[in-house]
């Protein structure tokens, strides 16, 4: 496979939206909202923060399908990326604005940034089909996830120097990283030019939905799956969300140290992406992805009882395998799962999946730590969402699902 600049530009639109993720998300802008904007009552600082992440995914989710279908049906794929993601970068920056007290300005900037940085990745996904066969795309997909593993470092390098003169200078600088390197994707992509199709958008994008349900229903094994999915994926968001939080709370770390806590997850992260995927090749995913959720009930119960800061570093880099693994693993379980001719449709649908499941953990947890005043309440809880989807995912026979897969154009 070669590498042209149109598969070059859109790989770096990894490596610049993967700086939002990374530092906005789960390091630094969470942290400064729970302790400098929202001050005076424990535990509201993680309530408000889990219903804006619910809140922000749950217009995602609602406008993802008509999002597809325009996609889809007009020639203005790439103009609707570059309009959400500068909704993200508008709304990233003016984060800086936000200081001690400004907590429905706090909310609203981040939701609307969360919500242009999740649109935008509608329309990213999309352009994958048109710019390498097929047979190249899990390929290439997993270039991107490592591109973008660089790109969360350098963030967080950028970051590390600028938090200890004034926190609020990262929000613009990294909407200046995500404005600077999408560049390259808005000159470099090219988009493939369609005949555009006037349509009722909101009509297709219902039909889209239960076109996919019912499809879904032919191949138990896939359904099996995405429920899986559904419950253990809320888990592993909610981490992401409030892993620094959690530090800072219970052991008084500093946004400094968070960072640092970041940076040594990353290579965890790649490390548990290339061993799990080995094991993947070698075994089968299904036993892949069953060690990382078994690591995953491990580590919310290590960061139960944990007592120390120190020993929450060692946490962190557990955590890092399980989280690049079992990303990694989904992926590829929901690619043997699926019909060939069906890939792009059901890929749809685990994004759409995704961003539903992303809404209930985060307000869960917020809102047990508002109860009960003590966040290690709130992180064991996720045990439920890692422990009921490994249970799920149990009963699914993969050899079957992928021979139910390979007849699914014979139903």
């Amino acid at each position: 496979m070669k590498l042209n600049k149109s598969i070059v530009g859109w790989m770096m639109y990894d490596f610049a939206n993967s700086a939002f993720t990374t530092i906005i998300v789960s390091v630094v802008y969470s942290v400064y909202f729970m302790k400098h904007v929202v001050v005076g009552n424990p535990g509201l600082g993680e309530l408000l923060w889990g219903r804006a992440i619910g809140i922000s995914m749950a217009m995602v989710a609602i406008s993802a399908p008509i999002l597809g279908a325009v996609a889809d049906y007009s020639r203005a794929k790439k103009r609707l990326l570059f309009i959400n993601c500068y909704i993200a970068i508008i709304f990233t920056a003016l984060l800086y604005f936000v200081k001690a007290g400004d907590v429905t300005t706090g909310m609203l900037f981040f939701i609307l940034a969360n919500f242009g940085f999740n649109s935008a990745n509608v329309f990213y996904d999309s352009f994958l089909p048109d710019i390498v066969k097929q047979s190249d795309i899990g390929k290439v997909s997993g270039y991107g996830w490592a591109l973008g593993y660089v790109g969360g470092l350098a963030s967080l390098g950028y970051s590390l120097l600028l938090v200890k003169s004034n926190v609020r200078l990262v929000f613009p600088v990294i909407a200046l990283h995500l404005f600077v390197f999408s560049l390259f994707t808005f000159i470099w992509l090219k988009e493939y030019r369609r005949p555009s199709r006037r349509t009722n958008y909101l009509k297709e994008a219902l039909h889209r939905v239960n076109y996919s349900l019912k499809h879904i229903r032919q191949l138990p094994q896939l359904l099996r799956f995405i429920i899986s999915y559904f419950i253990y994926n809320d888990g592993i968001t909610t981490v992401i969300a409030f892993a620094s939080i959690y530090g800072i709370q219970r052991y008084g770390m500093s946004t400094q140290n968070m960072i640092v806590y970041f940076i040594l997850a990353q290579f965890t992260s790649i490390l548990g992406a290339a061993l799990f995927g080995w094991l993947s090749d070698k075994y089968d995913a299904k036993l892949s992805l069953n060690i990382s959720l078994l690591i995953w009930i491990v580590v919310v119960i290590w960061a139960f009882f944990c007592r120390t800061a120190g020993e929450y570093y060692f946490v962190g880099l557990v955590a890092g395998l399980a989280i690049g693994s079992s990303q990694a693993n989904s992926r590829t379980i929901l690619s043997l799962l699926t019909p060939q001719e069906k890939q792009a449709e059901f890929f749809g649908f685990y994004a759409l999946t995704g961003r539903l499941s992303a809404i209930i953990g985060p307000v869960l947890y917020g809102w047990i730590a508002h109860r009960t005043g003590d966040v290690r309440w709130s992180i064991l809880s996720l045990m439920i969402f890692f422990a009921l989807g490994w249970s799920i995912l149990q009963g699914l026979k993969l050899t079957k699902g992928i021979e139910q897969a390979g007849a699914f154009k014979q139903v």
